[in-house]
């Protein structure tokens, strides 16, 4: 059985206009794919101007301006495009895309998708190490962003917050995780099968736990997309289980 780390597998990553993926829009975006010894094959990044004014609380992390996207960006419309069109190649070639909180990125790229009338693909085989690690070590006190997985796994990680560093901070603890638990190498569409349950049993303890103090707490549990903001109570959150907020990402 050859383990989905051993092959060619993708990275993808987007810095945005907020935290909530079902109103945020794409600033930057960036789609790694890298071999079996994880030497890089193709390279894409994208920056778009939105149609939106960027907050400055998002620009103070990624450090693109409503000014400079506008001026040097392309049309969202058409970054959207260029996106789902390499995804949508990936995907069907069978290449696992991993994605550090999955269902943030692909929920913002399918509400772009809407926004923009542009197909996207669905997203399987999806890989996200974020789930992947609350899974294989549920008890680790601290925090679980990638700068703090990367730290705690001894991966290398420059340049946070911009799309293309988080992309391959991404695929380098992905590797890890696999490398050492065993029950993470496996193939990649029996691992994205896994990561749905694992998804949602994590934000259903979670919701239990937040249920003790706020009997009306709902958290969010489709991955790797969530739905429309029709689909869910106006309380529910769509960031990772475990926060109550989005993330700029």
């Amino acid at each position: 059985m050859t383990s989905w780390h051993e092959g060619p597998r993708a990275g993808f990553d987007l810095e945005t206009t907020g935290r909530d993926p079902l109103t945020a829009r794409i600033v930057t975006a960036t789609i790694v794919l890298v071999d079996g010894d994880g030497d890089v094959l193709e390279h894409h990044e994208w920056l778009a101007d939105p149609g939106v004014d960027i907050p400055e609380g998002a620009a103070a992390i990624h450090g693109i301006t409503t000014a400079h996207a506008q001026a040097h960006g392309l049309p969202a419309a058409e970054v959207v495009h260029g996106i789902s069109a390499v995804l949508t190649r990936l995907f069907a070639d069978g290449v696992p895309v991993l994605a550090f909180n999955a269902r943030y990125d692909f929920t913002v790229l399918a509400q772009e998708g809407r926004r923009h009338a542009a197909r996207v693909p669905v997203p399987s085989p999806v890989i996200d190490p974020y789930i992947m690690d609350k899974q294989a070590d549920r008890y680790r006190r601290g925090k679980r962003t990638l700068t703090a997985m990367c730290e705690h796994y001894a991966v290398p990680f420059e340049n946070a917050h911009t799309s293309a560093a988080d992309v391959l901070a991404t695929l380098r603890v992905g590797a890890v995780l696999a490398e050492r638990f065993a029950f993470l190498r496996c193939p990649a569409a029996d691992l994205h099968a896994s990561l749905i349950v694992w998804a949602d049993r994590q934000a259903a303890n979670f919701e239990e736990y937040l249920r003790r103090t706020e009997p009306d707490a709902v958290i969010e549990r489709a991955w790797p997309v969530v739905g429309s903001t029709a689909d869910r109570p106006a309380d529910r959150t769509a960031g990772r289980p475990g926060q109550r907020v989005g993330q700029y990402s």
